[in-house]
């Protein structure tokens, strides 16, 4: 690994542009979480950067919606969630000096010094609102376990103890990224403001994931839960609490549809409340659309007001410069008439809205846009942005509001210096037919100053999810192959978000069957171009990526390589090693005990022997979706078969999200292997 590869490269001074490279990561600037102050002046927003020592610098930046350059607001260097106090007056925020002692800070919005509002212990802060008349914050809050404190493991130092073992009873003990938690559940808290004391609210849920809302007078929470013993596997169980403030009395809202419930959300008149959720029994992540609701907060009286169009509110775009977030997001106009929602649809982002008494979904921006939907100004007039391309990263704007279409304007170039003296390539878009009629939209990224007269290597990547869309975003590895002279295919085969439900359903229970069938096509359509030299093709793939690479090596050789990342290889193992827990028959036929016949079928490494392509597998020990040993699987397969194969494991504090979120060297030694690998083998 590159002594280099933890350190910030000073900006190349050049008179000409050069292709993208592995380490201009180092220089990314991905900005989020944009928020806009009440009278609409400013937005606040977070500012990532890769330190000098490795780490990523995370602090609140700030700038005015009129124009002019933006600023840095704060200094913590691990500070996030940025949130406007109602009046405009200061900002709450999160800082982690400690980092497993996060705390709120308060900031006054005309700058100075951020003062600690909390005193929570060792824990996990989750999610916070403020009251809407100031007085009030409330939290969502894990503690640590006390064998695991720092105090704990400074005692086990001194004694040398060893580390206690994890007793498990509940199958939600772990989540990949967040890691081991055991029993312990995030809790509502309330926060008071002017004395910084908290007091617990409500801890009834099962999983601790529940989201909640503050109504407009600021007595009540409502509060979207799941109190189920079995909460994992039945999320149709999800209910709506409204929890009076002071008392911690909770009355449960009726007539509501079984289904999950997730993103409440109280209008600003009170008379509604919204909520992102389905009717039936599957969870918020699904082939089925996630739909926005809207009822009563006392009748219940619940109905959908996307039912009658084919979208979904959690079609997330997958990318590489920033994580990608499996959540809805929603935002009432002031004045409760229309709800704001982020919607993916054919690999773009929008903002899009619908009346809060029903009628016709309208759309608010236009054109192949990556975008993160922020919050309103008080007067509904100006809504804060993050706005990205396929050949800029991200950046804070903001949009003027209209009933019709919105006028957004771009307020900072923080990546626009590093991306003015590189060459980035526009992808190209297509559609093709499967050979069952079926159309799939196709991306092509050729090599900077390429031509249909030389023919040149080709790597097709294949999306995670698989219910997720490649997406109109900025993506760092498809601009580095491309620079590296291979020309980059990715689509959105069945199973893929953003093209209608049937397109994502297809595949429900099926893997292997119509997302092949999209994935020939594919490859057919590669090689058909006259650029590409069909000799020399390679396919590769994270998560259900690495799924379906895993699939292609077993089923064609039309590839000379294959790379296979944090990959699902066999299904019924994968049924018992997982963070999340899939109950029988119900995404998957059968069990992985007594009937996995089914799943067998589906899984890659049934027919692991007639593969013989050379394939790179990569996985983090850390992985707590895929579990490692779905690779290990495949190596020993292809390795006992005398198929060129080789494993790189990335240590335990990596997570599944390592190509995104892992440590920066980390993610450029990943690229390098890439970048060897097909160089080995396509040359």
């Amino acid at each position: 690994m590159a002594k280099k590869a933890a350190t910030r490269r000073k900006p190349a001074v050049a008179s000409r542009k050069r292709p993208i490279a592995v380490d201009d990561l180092l220089e990314f600037r991905p900005v989020s979480t944009p928020r806009i102050s009440p009278d609409g002046s400013r937005i606040v927003f977070v500012e990532k950067h890769v330190g000098a020592k490795n780490q990523y610098v995370t602090n609140l930046w700030m700038v005015d919606t009129a124009g002019g350059e933006p600023r840095q607001f704060t200094s913590g260097n691990r500070d996030r969630a940025p949130q406007w106090s109602p009046d405009g007056s200061q900002v709450a925020l999160v800082r982690a000096e400690d980092k497993r002692c996060p705390q709120i800070h308060l900031l006054p919005a005309a700058g100075g010094e951020a003062v600690a509002l909390t005193t929570f212990p060792e824990g996990s802060l989750g999610e916070f609102r403020w009251s809407p008349d100031g007085k009030l914050l409330a939290v969502s809050f894990r503690p640590q376990h006390a064998d695991w404190t720092q105090e704990a493991e400074k005692t086990r130092k001194e004694t040398g103890a060893s580390e206690p073992p994890r007793v498990i009873d509940d199958w939600w003990y772990r989540l990949d990224g967040d890691g081991y938690f055991g029993a312990q559940r995030y809790a509502l808290y309330l926060v008071d403001v002017a004395t910084g004391r908290h007091r617990k609210l409500y801890a009834k849920d099962t999983m601790g994931g529940f989201s909640f809302d503050f109504s407009p007078d600021s007595r009540q929470l409502v509060v979207a839960t799941n109190r189920d013993k079995k909460a994992m596997i039945r999320p149709w169980k999800d209910e709506l609490l409204r929890i009076d403030v002071t008392t911690g009395r909770a009355v449960g809202i009726d007539g509501l549809p079984e289904g999950p419930k997730t993103c409440v959300r109280w209008s600003p008149d009170g008379k509604t409340i919204a909520y992102a959720g389905r009717t039936g029994r599957d969870g918020s992540y699904s082939v089925e659309n996630l739909e926005l609701f809207v009822c009563h907060p006392t009748r219940g009286a619940a109905r959908s007001l996307t039912a009658e169009g084919d979208h979904c509110l959690l079609a997330v775009s997958i990318g590489d410069t920033s994580e990608a977030a499996f959540a809805p997001v929603l935002e009432f106009a002031p004045d409760g008439s229309r709800i704001y929602f982020r919607l993916g649809i054919h690999g773009e982002t929008h903002v899009a809205s619908i009346p809060t008494g029903g009628g016709p979904l309208a759309m608010h921006t236009r054109g192949a846009l990556d975008l993160d939907m922020g919050n309103l100004s008080s007067d509904g007039k100006r809504m804060a942005l993050t706005l990205g391309t396929t050949t800029k990263l991200a950046e804070v704007a903001v949009a003027e509001c209209s009933a019709k279409q919105f006028r957004t304007k771009i307020l900072t170039d923080l990546n626009g210096p590093l991306l003015a003296r590189r060459e980035v390539v526009a992808p190209e878009s297509h559609w093709i037919e499967a050979e069952d009629g079926h159309k799939v939209q196709v991306w092509v990224v050729r090599p900077p100053g390429a031509t249909s007269r030389r023919k040149a290597p080709a790597v097709l990547e294949i999306h995670g999810g698989p219910h997720a869309q490649y997406g109109s975003g900025f993506f760092h590895e498809f601009q580095t192959l491309a620079a590296a002279g291979y020309v980059v295919f990715y689509a959105n085969p069945r199973g893929s978000k953003g093209y209608g439900r049937d397109h994502c359903a297809a595949i429900r229970g099926k893997w292997g069957t119509a997302d092949w069938t999209d994935v020939r096509a594919v490859i057919r359509f590669m090689r058909e171009q006259a650029y590409v030299d069909p000799e020399r093709m390679g396919v590769m793939g994270g998560s259900y990526g690495g799924y379906m690479t895993n699939w292609t090596i077993g089923h064609c050789r039309d590839f000379a390589a294959a790379i296979s990342d944090r990959c699902v290889s066999n299904l019924v193992s994968f049924g018992g090693n997982s963070d999340f827990v899939e109950a029988p028959d119900d995404y998957f036929p059968g069990n992985s005990w007594d009937r996995p016949e089914a799943r067998w079928e589906q899984s890659p490494m049934k027919y692991m022997g007639r593969a013989k392509t050379p394939t790179l597998i990569i996985h983090s020990e850390g992985d707590l979706r895929c579990n490692i040993e779905q690779s290990e699987q495949v190596f020993s397969a292809l390795k006992l078969r005398g198929v060129p194969v080789r494993l790189v494991r990335y240590p335990r504090s990596t997570s599944h999200g390592m190509s995104r979120m892992g440590p920066p060297d980390l993610r450029m030694h990943r690229l390098e292997q890439i970048l060897a690998w097909w160089e080995k083998y396509l040359g």
